[in-house]
Parts: structure tokens; C-alpha cells; sequence
């Protein structure tokens, strides 16, 4: 009888760590975009989907001039398989075009603004949240102006386009930068 209770006891504690596993139930689901852009490098961004949800992104989500893990959960990763130059995108700011961008994975972290958001690439990927970000991890950092978008995104999304525009959509916000 023990060792009935007991098995039964490994079952139910089997299938509730299976069932936290299950990212796609989580109220900020995954999601991931790769392409292959017109260089030949592979892009792959791996990130949750937080909801607007009624909110105002910068105040009760993702907070004006604070450093955010751009996303849900744990921190986005964005990954090239080649060395690269991001730059920031049409529009952006001409100082900070072309920085180069070493092949490997990266966290991606957003400092928000009402106008300009800093895009953040941090040697340490696999961080949940934001909480332990250091800045003295970052390997490249660029200013990219916030414009709106062509319509409301209620989840949180990236695009990648071959030509290397990388676009991140939520709510009425787009924020774009140019990886080549």
C-alpha cells in the first residue's frame, strides 16, 4: 500500500511540473521569428507576449525609463548566427548606425520612452526577467525613435523582414532597428 501511495505521489508531482512546463498556458505566451536576412546571418528572437490588456505602456507596463526585459517572463533573446551592424532604422538616430554586433545570443532589454527607446544587446541571455540585468553585461546599446503603429497589436510582437528591419509592435507603438 506505501509504495502504491508513494508511485502515486511521483505521478501527481510528474505531471505538475509537465504542466508548468507547458509555456504555451502562461497568460504571457511564447513565441519566436527567425529569417534570414538579405547578409546571409540568421536572426532568432525568442520572447513572451505580455497583452496591453487595457494598460498604458509606459506607466502601468513597461515603465518610461526603466530597463525592461522587452517582453514576459523570462528575458527576450535575440540570437545571429553572424557577425553584424545594427544601426537605428529609418528615421533613427545617424550616431548610432552600424555598431557591430558579434555573432551569439543576447539578452534584449528596452529602455522605453514616449519618444526614443533604447535598444539594449546583454551578454548574459538567459536571465529571467529583469532583475539581475547588470549594464556593465551590455554589449551594444543604440537610441531608436518610437513611432506608431499602423494598427493596434494587443500582444507584444516582433517582425523581421530579409532586409534586417527588425520591428517590435505593441499596443500603438512600433520601434524599429536595422540589423545587417
Amino acid at each position: 500500500m506505501k509504495k502504491l501511495l508513494l508511485l502515486s505521489a511521483i505521478a501527481l508531482v510528474t505531471i505538475g511540473v509537465k504542466a508548468q512546463d507547458d509555456k504555451s498556458k502562461r497568460p504571457s505566451p511564447p513565441a519566436k521569428v527567425t529569417e534570414t536576412i538579405a547578409s546571409g546571418a540568421v536572426i532568432t528572437i525568442d520572447y513572451s507576449q505580455p497583452a496591453v490588456k487595457g494598460r498604458e505602456i509606459g506607466k502601468e507596463i513597461a515603465p518610461y525609463g526603466k530597463v525592461w526585459r522587452t517582453g514576459a517572463n523570462e528575458a527576450t533573446v535575440f540570437e545571429v548566427s553572424k557577425d553584424v551592424k545594427i544601426g537605428a532604422g529609418p528615421g533613427g538616430n545617424a550616431e548610432y548606425t552600424g555598431k557591430p554586433l558579434p555573432a551569439g545570443k543576447y539578452g534584449l532589454f528596452t529602455i522605453p520612452g514616449k519618444d526614443e527607446w533604447v535598444i539594449i544587446f546583454n551578454k548574459v541571455p538567459g536571465q529571467w526577467g529583469a532583475y539581475k540585468y547588470a549594464e556593465a553585461d551590455d554589449a551594444l546599446r543604440i537610441k531608436v525613435k518610437s513611432g506608431k503603429a499602423p494598427q493596434f497589436t494587443e500582444r507584444m510582437t516582433f517582425t523581421v523582414e530579409k532586409s534586417g528591419k527588425v520591428t517590435l509592435l505593441w499596443g500603438n507603438t512600433a520601434v524599429d532597428f536595422t540589423v545587417q
